[in-house]
């Protein structure tokens, strides 16, 4: 049964960083895509950032390109979520997705089937 579990959020001041951590158990992320989600209180849940762990090809929405870096331990089966920068519109509960899912879809949420539990972060003085 595959399982993943976010980590690392909290409360930082604005211009701070953070990095999330998607540990995923009882698959082999190397034939999948791992995706990080955010939703804000009153909002859809939108898309952040992509990587296909076959080649590492990574994908960034604006707000995040620049800012936040999305990477991959193998060998430990995590997939991260560097923030920089981080502002109050950050705010949100982050969320990592997997899925055989192509870089032409990525950020259809609809499309993953496995979700983390989420993890809150703050960016607030």
């Amino acid at each position: 049964q595959v399982h993943l579990v976010e980590s690392g959020g909290g409360l930082v001041q604005p211009g701070g960083s953070l990095t999330l951590a998607c540990a995923a158990s009882g698959v082999t992320l190397r034939y999948y895509a791992i995706a990080w989600f955010r939703q804000a209180p009153g909002k859809e849940r939108e898309a952040v950032s992509w990587i296909h762990d076959s080649d590492g090809r990574t994908i960034y929405t604006h707000s995040a390109r620049g800012r936040f870096a999305i990477s991959r331990d193998k060998a430990k089966n995590i997939v991260y979520l560097q923030m920089n920068s981080l502002k109050p519109d950050d705010k949100a509960v982050y969320y990592c997705a997997l899925d055989n899912v192509q870089d032409s879809s990525w950020d259809g949420y609809e499309l993953y089937a496995c979700w983390g539990q989420g993890t809150q972060v703050t960016a607030s003085s």
